[in-house]
């Protein structure tokens, strides 16, 4: 999966890329991370969270419209697989695919000034080829649920991969990184401000799971 956030118009979100890595680790899909409009950066707040997401096993590719290189990254990442864009409208998706392949011509459109968010311009699910693979291109949301993807406080805390990852240093097995003493988690909560806001996003999807109605299997 290509999650595509743009720098701005709509505005980088770091909530609303956690909430996409939780459901798509949990599907055991491998995630790109895609950040378009390079070319309306005015300053260097993004570069702390491509360099953590990166250091912690994500591939983090930067796009603009005047950086082909940047456009031939993903192409590459593409070859011989099925991949799927998925984001919020407005980010460049269509975009993305146009400077991909310049014949496709899909139709793009502007961010709605009035609700500070993109337009739908793709209004259902589209198949193209790209070299040796194939791109999917979906409609843009902002929101996914979890319990739809069946996802309990167990998987979350599995599908924060650094968290996973410390999880061997916590004093009890199992830990969810909430209450629990001698917590590895926690303990290195302050040495970076992404991998704090991380720990939050964590805690709030931990709060939002455990208030979802259980939802039985019919008999």
């Amino acid at each position: 999966v290509l999650l595509v956030f743009s720098i701005k118009k709509p505005d980088f979100s770091q909530l609303l890329l956690d909430r996409f890595l939780t459901v798509i680790e949990a599907l055991d899909i491998t995630p790109v991370i895609i950040i378009t409009k390079f070319d309306l950066l005015e300053d260097d707040f993004i570069y702390p969270y491509i360099e953590y997401y990166k250091s912690i096993g994500y591939q983090v590719i930067t796009t603009s419209k005047y950086d082909q290189t940047s456009i031939a990254a993903v192409i590459e990442t593409l070859q011989d697989r099925i991949s799927v864009l998925a984001g919020q409208s407005g980010v460049g998706k269509s975009s993305l695919i146009n400077a991909i392949n310049p014949h496709l011509t899909l139709k793009t459109d502007e961010i709605s000034e009035a609700l500070g968010r993109g337009k739908h311009t793709t209004r259902h699910v589209e198949l193209f080829k790209v070299g040796s693979g194939l791109i999917v291109d979906t409609p843009g949301f902002s929101s996914l649920d979890f319990q739809e993807f069946k996802i309990d406080t167990e998987i979350l805390a599995n599908s924060f991969i650094e968290f996973f990852d410390l999880s061997v240093d916590c004093k009890f097995r199992g830990c969810l990184h909430i209450n629990e003493p001698s917590c590895a988690v926690k303990e290195k909560l302050g040495s970076n401000f992404v991998y704090n806001k991380r720990y939050e996003h964590y805690k709030e999807f931990y709060e939002e799971i455990k208030k979802q109605r259980v939802i039985y299997p019919r008999k």
